[in-house]
């Protein structure tokens, strides 16, 4: 039996990463890549270390100097990168400067009075598709709802939906494995777009605060402490993408699970309360962010099959997320989907420890209700055509899922 790899690559792993994430956490649970990185995929290896204190996020601070020429051209180009990292890519106590300053401004209030909004916007796309017969999902649901709430949260202007979209998918494209030095001019690209429009709307909202969380984090102060331009532009740039792009997957990823076992469907059409469980079990299923990357600074050990493997400071450690996911050893015939799961709620799908999802809520509150609200009216629902997917890995989701009611 040839020992298995992780090789993001190979675009059959991309297209169905979870026989790989198996055969690794079977044969080679602690594997060593290539390159001299760590891929973690049980799943209590993977929570240990997001929630350690004994890692770094920022990679580029903490890893070591990359050996391949195409990492190394591409750790320098996100070096020479101008503006403030992001929260995502920040340590104590930069990292916990910035949560503190704007958790005040993203509080459970604040997301949960977005509910009957969310609500209305659904059953308008529902509205239209009954009228139809069917819709497309991403296009019609899965996208324009999330990038609407979020523009809502802020109170952005939507006359460049076409464009945020699609500057969105070109700066993710940057989080891939296999992204390429053309990747990173493409994102830059889009930054380079969008960092300027986000700034023509922070200066005016200065001048003009709002009932809104773009005029609250302008306006957040802790201890005389503030939010600087850069971070804000930073935070805001963030928030869009991840405000949107990874629950855009969420919404597809799901009904596609859903359509994949229809005895869970019917159940959830038949018992609508248990909405909060079933969006849980679904982003352990099939999450829309699959992997996530971390850099010992002190000695780590883990216990591989052939005894303890000690991973030196600097060594980037990449935790599956989705492969913790799917580890029989949290959770009982992890490849099937099972609504009613009692311990769905321990899935990895928002990462763990200090870099915990800031917009967890969020997302699952626009899942209950889009995903609810097609169960309960359309549980006949039907897929058309083939389903496709965006040939990526970290960010995993469908692409194109034509339905029929």
């Amino acid at each position: 039996m040839n020992k298995p790899v992780f090789n993001p690559f190979n675009p059959v792993f991309r297209a169905n990463p979870y026989p790989f994430y198996e055969a690794l956490r079977e044969q080679d649970p602690v594997h060593t890549t290539e390159l001299g990185g760590i891929v973690l995929t049980r799943y209590e290896d993977v929570s240990s270390t997001l929630r350690s204190n004994d890692f770094s996020r920022d990679i580029e601070a903490t890893a070591n100097e990359p050996t391949d020429p195409l990492w190394i051209a591409k750790r320098e180009r996100r070096k020479g990168r101008e503006g403030a990292k992001t929260i995502l890519n920040l340590d104590p106590p930069d990292h916990t400067r910035l949560r503190r300053l704007v958790s005040k401004a993203f509080t459970p209030t604040s997301i949960d009075r977005l509910r009957p909004r969310i609500q209305q916007l659904v059953d308008d796309v529902l509205d239209r598709a009954s009228k139809n017969g069917g819709m497309e999902l991403v296009d019609e649901m899965a996208f324009p709802i999330p990038f609407q709430v979020i523009s809502d949260l802020l109170a952005m202007p939507t006359d460049r939906s076409d464009e945020l979209r699609e500057w969105g998918q070109l700066i993710t494209l940057s989080l891939e494995p296999t992204s390429t030095l053309e990747d990173l001019d493409r994102t830059d690209g889009a930054l380079n777009e969008m960092i300027p429009y986000l700034f023509t709307i922070i200066e005016d909202r200065r001048s003009h605060p709002g009932d809104d969380l773009l005029s609250a984090l302008i306006a957040v102060e802790d201890e005389g402490d503030n939010l600087g331009l850069d971070e804000l532009i930073s935070f805001v740039v963030l928030l869009y993408i991840a405000g949107h792009e990874t629950t855009v997957n969420l919404i597809g990823n799901s009904i596609n699970a859903l359509l994949r076992f229809p005895d869970q469907l019917a159940h959830w059409h038949n018992n609508p309360s248990i909405a909060s469980r079933a969006v849980d079990e679904l982003l352990r299923f099939d999450g829309p962010v699959q992997q996530t990357v971390r850099v010992p600074i002190v000695p780590v050990t883990y216990q591989s099959l052939q005894g303890p493997i000690t991973v030196q400071p600097g060594t980037i450690v990449t935790t599956l997320l989705g492969a913790g996911n799917h580890d029989p050893a949290m959770f009982a015939d992890p490849h099937m989907l099972k609504l009613d799961r009692a311990n769905s709620n321990r899935h990895l799908a928002f990462a763990g420890g200090i870099h915990y999802c800031l917009g967890a809520s969020l997302a699952k509150l626009e899942a209950e209700i889009a995903v609810g609200s097609m169960v309960a009216r359309f549980p006949n629902m039907h897929a058309v055509g083939d389903i496709t997917w965006r040939d990526r890995l970290t960010i995993r989701g469908v692409d194109h899922l034509q339905l029929e009611f």
